[in-house]
């Protein structure tokens, strides 16, 4: 594979360099505004598990930043790793500090996120116009199947949980609406997924961290 290959998939970008993208490079700030954020509000707490989610986050941010500045087939992997990782880590802490489990089970139950999205994934291909946005579709649903069987246990967690849900579903839509528009708004609609997503990854880490406040012999 040639991991140099130039990519060009968003509206805005209409050439190879590396300012082709302003708009959807400059928005990847909020990743890194909201892991300051996020920083700070953890501070003098315990939870180290919290701190990783951050550092991730942030990650986001860089490796987003690289794919809209370089466009290549090794910037795009930078970008979709730390999302990744982001999504098994919270999976973890879920199963782990939401739901009590311990080492082993929390972590099996993590790595069945790896089929379930396999699975998932082509059926939400076949949703009308949902196009690479189907990769991420998984994703609000796992969250939302996580707040109706938290709702009893832990129902602030599970409506902070939907909250979150709800904001990447808004962020997915326009993703997706990123090329149909590109006509009628060539700068195109995918900022709008990073600075939603980024709102959303400081909430979800936020969530986490006022279960933790509110269960406080919890670690992690």
């Amino acid at each position: 594979m040639d991991w140099t290959r130039p990519v060009d998939t968003y509206c805005e970008r209409l050439g190879p360099g590396y300012w082709a993208e302003p708009v959807n490079a400059l928005t990847n700030l909020a990743f890194l505004l909201a892991a300051f954020v996020l920083w700070r509000r953890l501070r003098g707490q315990r939870l180290p598990l919290g701190r990783a989610m951050v550092a991730v986050l942030a990650a986001i941010g860089v490796g987003s930043w690289l794919f809209h500045t370089h466009a290549t087939a090794w910037a795009g992997l930078a970008d979709v790793l730390p999302i990744a990782g982001f999504i098994l880590l919270y999976l973890y802490a879920a199963n782990r500090l939401f739901w009590g489990l311990r080492l082993w089970p929390a972590l099996a139950l993590t790595a069945l996120f790896l089929p379930y999205a396999a699975a998932a994934v082509p059926l939400f291909s076949r949703v009308p116009g949902l196009g690479s946005s189907a990769g991420y579709a998984p994703v609000p649903l796992l969250i939302l199947i996580y707040a109706a069987l938290l709702r009893r246990r832990a129902p602030a967690t599970a409506r902070g949980l939907a909250a979150g849900a709800g904001i990447l579903i808004v962020s997915l839509a326009f993703r997706t609406l990123d090329g149909p528009l590109c006509a009628l708004w060539p700068p195109g609609t995918h900022f709008l997924w990073h600075v939603l997503n980024a709102l959303m990854l400081g909430w979800m880490i936020e969530t986490y961290r006022r279960h933790m406040l509110a269960a406080p012999r919890a670690q992690g």
